[in-house]
């Protein structure tokens, strides 16, 4: 019985070692957003405002890509419960939710904005997308 205990807390789960992974994933978006936020704000001297007057600030960059994120998790996690080409799936989806999300940076004030915008939702879409579906199991 001893022995039994021993393995179950030496042994790590599958499933812990995805969710730690894929929290990462996440986490590393919201990474990637925000230095291209920083890059763009105080590098290249970019406001990064809507047409309407709204500026996009850093809190803003940091909430977005933690829901894009863990909508995309959930989403991939259905799809694993449910069917055996899960990955293909969500791949496929998330490509069409990137491309459709490049619609939004048109709205931006002037080309700097905009080519700002696309880069983010770029930097923030490419790290959900290689990283989530992992291998990992």
């Amino acid at each position: 019985m001893t022995d039994n205990l021993t393995q179950q807390r030496t042994t790590p789960k599958p499933v812990r070692r995805v969710t730690l992974y894929r929290l990462r994933t996440v986490a590393l978006a919201v990474a990637a957003a925000e230095t291209v936020y920083l890059l763009a704000r105080y590098g290249a001297g970019t406001d990064l405002a809507l047409a309407d007057g709204t500026t996009v600030g850093p809190a803003a960059v940091a909430v977005a890509a933690a829901v894009a994120g863990l909508a995309g998790w959930a989403l991939l996690a259905v799809l694993e419960r449910v069917t055996s080409r899960a990955r293909l799936i969500w791949t496929v989806v998330a490509a069409a939710v990137f491309a459709v999300s490049l619609l939004g940076p048109l709205g931006g004030a002037d080309a700097g904005a905009v080519l700002a915008l696309s880069v983010l939702h770029s930097a923030v879409a490419g790290v959900l997308i290689t990283g989530l579906p992992c291998r990992c199991r």
